[in-house]
């Protein structure tokens, strides 16, 4: 340690007072965080690129400051999908210091790191009060029993109106108008469900047939639209 002239010719004057760092709540306990390893707690954050073309949703599973668990949902940019795909390898195992240090291949993967890295410093984890937090796998639950991220696509336009192009539940088939014009619901296929079938071996024109449900008052709409063709 190298200490400037001026340093070295100063009076030593004794530290008294002793001030920890707050505590922050981990997994149902207080925690004095001082150390990386002090960290644990389950989070999700998003972040987007430079030009904010895409954005990305990351949760991560830290355990003893470690990430255990990566669950990596992107949305808007092709290139993108296969940073995350990098990205799933790079993150586990690694601390969260490391992790907020390492190139993530994409901007909006970096942004949502820094993101969740103050989250979880600061104790402001998803599983902050849950007894020995969750475990890993928990991860898998935003997407259900598919493995299908939540995804809502909508596009509107002054002169034509809006149209539903994929909800939660689904890929948007038709959308139901009542005699004014206006959305009173919609058809769907549960993607997720209908290629799980298909690969149990049920043809794919049944597995799409039974695979498509409705919400809101579809069956009593007075026009149906495809809203990617009409």
């Amino acid at each position: 340690m190298q200490y400037s002239r001026e340093v070295e010719e100063m009076f030593c004057v004794a530290k008294g007072a002793k001030h920890d760092p707050a505590p922050i709540p981990e997994e149902g306990k207080w925690v004095k965080a001082k150390e990386i390893k002090d960290i644990s707690g389950l989070t999700h954050g998003v972040g987007w690129c430079a030009p904010q073309q895409g954005g990305c949703k990351l949760t991560l599973n830290i355990k003893e400051g470690i990430i255990q668990e990566a669950l990596l949902e992107t949305i808007g940019c092709s290139g993108m999908t296969h940073s995350a795909a990098m990205a799933a390898e790079i993150l586990p195992g690694k601390t969260i210091l490391e992790a907020l240090n390492s190139d993530l291949v994409c901007d909006a993967i970096n942004t949502a790191m820094r993101e969740l890295f103050l989250q979880i410093v600061y104790g402001r984890s998803q599983s902050a009060f849950s007894e020995n937090g969750l475990p890993v796998g928990a991860g898998l639950e935003d997407l259900g029993k598919g493995l299908r991220s939540q995804i809502g696509t909508m596009y509107g336009t002054l002169q034509k109106g809006p149209r539903y192009l994929e909800m939660a539940e689904g890929y948007v088939l038709g959308i139901g108008l009542d005699e004014n014009g206006e959305i009173i619901g919609y058809k769907f296929v549960s993607l997720g469900k209908m290629m799980d079938a298909i690969k149990k071996g049920v043809d794919p024109k049944e597995a799409y047939e039974k695979n498509i449900g409705t919400y809101g008052r579809f069956a009593e709409a007075a026009t149906v639209l495809d809203p990617r063709k009409q």
